[in-house]
């Protein structure tokens, strides 16, 4: 598809809506607002994608190299049939294909940095006066691709601050940290870019991930090299089809097999709620305690269902001892291990237990929380990252908007803004032009500045008439994070 279509219908006409003489737009990308309790500020990434994989990829593909003559008289008639026989026109069309690039300029904060809600993480404007429409006509693509990358780059970074609290103050093996949250979000997610744009975001934090096709994103878009660094990474894990196929009586004997003939080494997972989670902890793994110790690597326990918390760390009004002690205090009883430094037990590493099903940054806390509290240190449990935590959420979730600050019309500059009446602050915009400094380590803004002071502060130009001037990897981003 020609990508100019990839827009809300309203845009095609706002070329002729603006001021005649209007030779520049000035736009800027802000988080707002935040919905999630105690965070303040989110973490920028995804534009370094969008501009390498529509501005330029898509642009040059399904644009550029392509006839005039085909661009635009596919564009005329999806326009017409869409508004109906209107001025919109082609001319606009044709001169930006006869110019062969895109005469725009992005200035960026770096990726991976977190930013303060209501300071911009970029800016964009045209470079030729014909092309002023250009601006906020990239809003629409902008604001679609790049919002769920910074949404879930900023929770996982969350979560990645949780278990390192925790971590720190009950583990000899903080490091492990990198493979504590792991994202299970893939099959929820509303489609595979979604899937693999959020993923990537949960990759700024942690190495662990079963969606694969992230791992390939951050080789193509941010210059990560799977030979030579960890991107991500999985184990060998069964679903409950294996295990409900190897039968409910035959339970005991599928364990067996999956630890001493399937993964004889190696880290394996065993989904271990299919019938009877108890009786895996009680009677299962008691019997195969000398197969387990005899592997070398671990076998990781993995309950699917219940309240996260109470399985991982006990009930104590649970109605039987199993439900009060929980699955980590049961794997201790068989297995035992050793209790560190700091005074806190940690499973013998032959055995372990990971919970991927409904976790969110609350129940992380309070899992962490309680395993503290009962002795045992907060790396004896993986947790599975799903979906609801990274799709069940909205533009809105920061606040995001792309909006107009500055224009020119007539060689004469006019700074402008909106502030609803109506509204309680959110969507009240930054004046003219922008400068982004930093305080106190922090992130400011600072808006109504001259074109001089806007070619100084912390944007950076990272694109420009058709080139990408910034091309940053992983391991750059990672370390800003």
């Amino acid at each position: 598809m020609n990508p100019l279509l990839y827009t809300d219908g309203y845009k095609v006409d706002h070329r002729r809506q603006y001021p005649e003489n209007t030779t520049l737009v000035y736009s800027n990308w802000t988080p707002r607002k935040s919905r999630i309790e105690g965070v303040e500020e989110v973490v920028f990434f995804g534009l370094q994608y969008f501009i390498k994989k529509y501005i330029l990829e898509d642009f040059a593909k399904n644009f550029f190299q392509k006839s005039k003559e085909e661009i635009c008289k596919k564009y005329a008639r999806r326009i017409n049939n869409y508004l109906g026989e209107n001025q919109v026109g082609i001319a606009h069309i044709e001169a930006l294909h006869d110019l062969g690039y895109l005469p725009m300029v992005i200035k960026a904060l770096p990726e991976g940095v977190s930013v303060p809600i209501r300071v911009p993480m970029f800016t964009m404007y045209n470079t030729l006066p014909d092309f002023f429409w250009l601006t906020n006509y990239f809003e629409t693509l902008l604001s679609t691709t790049v919002w769920m990358p910074c949404n879930s780059a900023t929770i996982a970074k969350q979560y990645r601050k949780i278990l390192d609290t925790y971590a720190n103050e009950t583990s000899s093996i903080p490091e492990f940290v990198d493979w504590q949250g792991h994202d299970f979000s893939m099959r929820g997610m509303a489609g595979l870019e979604a899937a693999v744009v959020s993923a990537s975001g949960h990759l700024l934090s942690f190495t662990g991930t079963d969606t694969i096709p992230a791992v390939d994103f951050l080789e193509e878009y941010y210059n990560a090299n799977s030979d030579t660094e960890l991107i991500g990474g999985s184990v060998a894990a069964t679903e409950h089809s294996v295990m409900c196929m190897g039968t409910n009586s035959g339970e005991e004997e599928t364990f067996k097999r999956l630890i001493t003939e399937v993964y004889p080494n190696g880290i394996v997972s065993i989904v271990s709620d299919t019938w009877d989670l108890w009786k895996v902890l009680t009677e299962y793994l008691p019997n195969l305690k000398e197969e387990v110790l005899a592997r070398n690597g671990k076998v990781v326990i993995r309950p699917d269902s219940g309240d996260p918390v109470d399985i991982i760390c006990g009930n104590p009004n649970g109605k039987s001892i199993e439900e009060k002690k929980g699955v980590v205090e049961l794997l201790w009883d068989i297995f035992g291990g050793n209790t560190n430094d700091k005074g806190f037990k940690e499973l013998d590493a032959h055995i372990g237990a990971i919970y991927g099903d409904s976790i969110t940054l609350g129940r992380a806390t309070q899992i962490c929380e309680r395993l503290k509290e009962k002795g045992f240190a907060s790396t004896n449990v993986v947790l599975g990252i799903g979906s609801f935590t990274y799709q069940y959420n909205t533009r809105d979730t920061f606040g995001f908007a792309m909006k107009a600050t500055y224009g020119e019309v007539n060689g004469e500059g006019r700074e402008i803004f909106k502030d609803p009446i109506t509204d309680d602050g959110t969507k009240k915009s930054a004046k003219g032009l922008i400068k982004i400094e930093k305080e106190n380590g922090a992130y400011k803004l600072v808006d109504q500045v001259s074109w001089e002071e806007e070619k100084q502060g912390e944007l950076r130009e990272v694109f420009r008439d058709g080139k990408l001037l910034v091309d940053d990897s992983l391991a750059d981003i990672r370390k800003r994070i």
